[in-house]
């Protein structure tokens, strides 16, 4: 081992050589659960706000269209209704295909260094949607701004999936994530003030709502480089003592270790995700959830202005049912990771989501069906959080759980290709039947794949019980859990 062997760049720098000598010896380092708390705290601080405005950016320059769609864009460049569907889906097609890819890349590239490029390059996609005079040039913006966007989710809940234990993860994800529904609610709020700049410079309001928007990502993208650090054990925050422990702790979890190598990246390890019954179950999942969430996050505005409401009032009223959503997402999430429970948890807000497309379907009156959002806009933005730390607790080694992190929004954004075409051409305004239809269909079958993992789940870590008293039985010793596949007997799927 050389002591001047530098890290890697890869999002567990601690596969090296140096980082298994330095901070993987667990009886040198003691071990206090309390500091490792006030440890996690300390993260909480330096990683989570800085990951948790890029999401919160990242969701406002992708869904800001649908209020740039009320605010005149799609009347200004003579959009039909397909073609506005068609706006929508060329985003979606390029984030579908280069999550995986990015997702495997980041291992080479190392996620201080290429989170804030594609910052940077999406934001400078979004300013771009303000300058365009026509239906071909919004398409082609749209397009990169899924290719610089599109890796984004993945690599963030594969990053931050390297720095918590699997039981606290969840309630990190959420504050992650909530950003999505706070996304939703600020931007009615910021469309409503920037809006009154229609005319300024010959712009129309939705072109300077893109413009504004779009330069503040760029600014903070830059800024991203100096704030984000690689991994706990390469941050400057930390002493040497406290990276002890944050390695102690991860190690004891199974989550980073120095032997776990970069042979874990295998063809056979990438093809095994595809067939693990949690991962397609999950994915599934993930497919009809992301279908929900996209058509309520690009069409909110419209479905709100159908019920009655207009102009600015109509971009305020969608503000309450995501901030909403936001609260309860944090708070339940606490209690996820208290307990341990994920699929709890998506079966509880699935079924607050399908009360809230009954209602929406099964009224006529106004005031009603708006309160209706109260109940299937949380409901859809609380699955997602447990969707994705069910995926990052229940796949080892680094490679499945890339992989399987990748995977996920990519079948998230296949659900949403579908949803732009249930809101914007199938299903007309103000009713919206067949999307409502789908969508509750969807939480049912949501609903299902949760139960069917938590019995598969149930099943395997009664088997591997059963496994690891047999091998007890024979007097081997009990073997680390650290660098196992999450096949091995010694690792325990949460549930």
């Amino acid at each position: 081992m050389s002591a001047s062997s530098e890290p890697t760049k890869d999002i567990l720098d601690l596969d090296t050589k140096e980082s298994s000598s330095e901070y993987a010896d667990t009886e040198a380092s003691k071990y206090d659960a309390k500091a490792a708390n006030r440890l996690w705290v300390k993260i909480d601080l330096i990683v989570l706000p800085v990951v948790t405005i890029i999401y919160f950016l990242a969701s406002l320059d992708k869904s800001n269209i649908g209020n740039a769609r009320i605010a005149g864009l799609q009347k200004q460049l003579k959009m039909t209704d397909d073609q506005y569907s068609i706006a929508l889906t060329a985003t979606l097609i390029t984030y579908t295909l280069i999550d995986v890819p990015s997702n495997l890349a980041i291992k080479a590239v190392g996620p201080r260094w290429m989170v804030p490029t594609m910052v940077v390059l999406w934001g400078i996609t979004c300013t771009l949607q303000g300058v365009v005079h026509n239906y071909a040039g919004l398409v082609v913006c749209r397009l990169f701004l899924g290719l610089f966007e599109g890796g984004l989710l993945p690599a963030i809940s594969l990053y931050l999936s390297s720095f918590y234990p699997r039981r606290q993860l969840q309630l990190r994800v959420a504050i992650m994530f909530s950003a999505t529904s706070l996304a939703s609610a600020f931007s009615g709020l910021l469309a409503a003030a920037i809006l009154n700049m229609d005319g300024i410079g010959g712009k129309a309001g939705w072109a300077w709502l893109f413009i504004l928007e779009g330069l503040f990502t760029v600014l903070y993208g830059i800024a991203c480089y100096f704030l984000l650090p690689n991994t706990p054990t390469t941050s400057p925050f930390f002493s040497r003592e406290e990276k002890r422990v944050i390695m102690h702790a991860l190690h004891e979890d199974g989550i980073i270790s120095g032997d776990e190598k970069d042979a874990s990246y295998t063809k056979h390890n990438f093809l095994r995700t595809f067939f693990q019954p949690h991962v397609v179950l999950i994915m599934i999942a993930g497919f009809m959830n992301g279908s929900t969430l996209s058509g309520l996050a690009y069409f909110l505005p419209s479905i709100v202005a159908g019920l009655g409401y207009s102009g600015t009032k109509a971009q305020l009223m969608s503000v309450p049912p995501f901030a909403v959503s936001a609260v309860l997402s944090v708070i339940t999430a606490f209690l996820a990771d208290r307990f341990g429970r994920r699929g709890l948890n998506i079966i509880f807000f699935a079924t607050i989501a399908l009360i809230g497309f009954a209602i929406f379907y099964a009224s006529f009156v106004n005031h009603v069906r708006y309160g209706s959002l109260f109940l299937l806009v949380p409901g859809t933005y609380c699955i997602g959080p447990p969707l994705g730390t069910w995926t990052a607790n229940n796949s080892a080694p680094l490679v499945r759980r890339a992989t399987a992190l990748a995977l996920l929004p990519v079948m998230t954004n296949l659900g949403s290709i579908l949803s732009t075409w249930l809101f914007g051409a199938i299903s007309p305004a103000p009713r919206y039947k067949s999307a409502t239809i789908t969508l509750l269909v969807f939480q049912i079958g949501i609903i299902l794949c949760a139960v069917l993992n938590i019995a598969w789940l149930t099943r395997e870590n009664a088997r591997k019980a059963r496994e690891r008293a047999l091998v007890s039985a024979r007097g081997e010793a009990e073997r680390s859990v650290v660098g196992e596949s999450d096949e091995s007997i010694w690792f325990e799927y949460v549930l």
